[in-house]
């Protein structure tokens, strides 16, 4: 049985734990398949906290030093490879903001079984051919009757697919904004939307907001002053701050816009997973308003499908002639797919084991964090951490990579200056409840820690 040490000069404790066993490992001291000592056996031996041992098996285990047995222990690996390793990569990753994988799903074959049914349909191998850069007429009647309970209405004309909500929002800019054209979005935004606007030269005038979203007054104040073209909104589970902006907002938003003649491009990529319908600004405002739909974060990132409503068929086909210039079409296999999910309902049974998956991670979450101060939904993939004062969100951030833990700081998303000190906490990227478990256990035990920034005065 391995005799539990540690390198002295590791960066962290955990990674002095992993480098010691991997060196006894390559040399021979210890052999495959040999026992390791108790995790509690080990952190007596060393004098260390019980999670520094957990967090130096999670990551033998992610090199592949090491393998668990249910009901017998943790083994050397009998399948070592001999590489070498890099132990500068986090080891839990809670930067990426998508859905979890439940465990009652198992894309491993509802992936091969759906993609088996599309093709071998009469016309399934239709699906491997070049299509219109709309999207298939089934595959947008499919798209109204999914977008339908939450957009009234809608009809198969005014959709656009496209090849994830990327594409289509820039897209819509290239289709709507002119260089040096202003945007309207909230202080804190999605990162692609500032990505799409260094792109076309676009301006980006930050609004005020506060724990319920973009707040009216502050973008009637920007029309009179700035004469923006577009409103850019997520007005569901807002991404990063999670606020779900109220009826009232949406209206007076809604009516604002009209009032100053300012297009609404309403990114809405959570409202599938909360528990109660919201009025969309597509409804309220159908003939300013460009709604883009992802499957992205109701199913999977890896579908690259998001649905367009434009305000009416002919600015359909314009937005249809933009992305005829750009990607050409959306995947039409996935597509298509998508189109058999939405029929046969393995679309809203995936969606629904998500959203039940992201309630059980934010409870974990709620319980681990506590009276910090953070602002989440109930159902959704991400929370807002606002750091204390003695932490800036950049150097916080650096701290929990530098330990092994990925969160993303205010920075990435602010269109303000001096951005409020938060960070975003994705909880749908780990693995399993065990690795966010570890991962939010060390983020707020750090934020106890002394800043990277105070320094000794001598």
């Amino acid at each position: 049985m391995w005799k539990p040490r540690l390198i002295a000069n590791a960066r962290m404790k955990y990674l002095g734990i992993v480098g010691a066993l991997e060196a006894d490992i390559r040399s021979g001291r210890v052999a495959r398949g040999d026992r390791l000592p108790a995790q509690r056996v080990i952190a007596e031996a060393l004098n260390v906290d019980l999670t520094t041992v957990t967090r130096a098996f999670n990551e033998a285990r992610r090199r592949g030093l090491v393998e668990a047995q249910a009901g017998r222990g943790t083994f050397i690996s009998e399948a070592l490879d001999g590489g070498t390793h890099d132990q500068a990569s986090p080891l839990i990753d809670l930067s990426m903001n998508m859905p979890s994988q439940p465990s009652d799903v198992d894309f491993r074959k509802v992936f091969p079984s759906g993609i088996a049914g599309v093709l071998g349909g009469s016309r399934g191998l239709l699906n491997l051919h070049y299509q219109e850069s709309t999207g298939s007429e089934p595959d947008r009647q499919a798209a109204a009757s999914w977008l339908t309970p939450r957009i009234e209405g809608v009809t198969p004309d005014r959709i656009v697919i496209t090849g994830g909500a990327q594409s289509a929002l820039f897209a819509v800019y290239e289709l709507l904004l002119n260089r040096g054209d202003v945007v309207a979005a909230g202080a804190m935004t999605y990162p692609g939307l500032k990505a799409v606007a260094i792109q076309k030269g676009v301006v980006i005038e930050p609004l005020e907001m506060d724990n319920k979203g973009i707040i009216p007054e502050a973008f009637e104040k920007v029309c009179r002053e700035r004469a923006p073209k577009a409103l850019y909104v997520i007005p569901s589970i807002d991404n990063p701050t999670t606020a779900t902006l109220p009826e009232d907002r949406r209206k007076s938003l809604a009516a604002i816009a009209r009032k100053n003649g300012v297009a609404i491009i309403e990114d809405d990529p959570y409202a599938p997973l909360r528990s109660e319908r919201a009025v969309s600004m597509a409804e309220l405002a159908p003939d300013i308003t460009w709604h883009i739909a992802t499957l992205s974060k109701c199913a999977s990132p890896a579908l690259r499908v998001a649905y367009v409503v434009a305000p009416n068929g002919p600015k359909a086909l314009w937005l249809a002639g933009v992305l005829r210039a750009t990607i050409l079409m959306a995947p039409p296999l996935m597509s298509a797919l998508v189109s058999r999910w939405i029929t046969d309902g393995t679309l809203n049974e995936i969606t629904s084991s998500i959203r039940a998956e992201n309630a059980e991670r934010q409870k974990l979450a709620a319980s681990i964090l506590g009276d910090l101060g953070f602002a989440a939904d109930p159902y959704g993939h991400h929370l807002w951490l606002q750091l204390p004062k003695h932490w800036r969100a950049a150097d916080f951030a650096e701290y929990a990579d530098r330990a092994g833990v990925s969160i993303v700081p205010s920075s990435a998303f602010a269109t303000v200056p001096h951005p409020i000190e938060a960070v975003r906490i994705s909880l749908g990227v780990a693995p399993d409840r065990g690795d966010l478990e570890d991962g939010l256990t060390q983020l707020a035990s750090f934020i106890t820690q002394p800043s990277l920034g105070t320094r000794a005065v001598v």
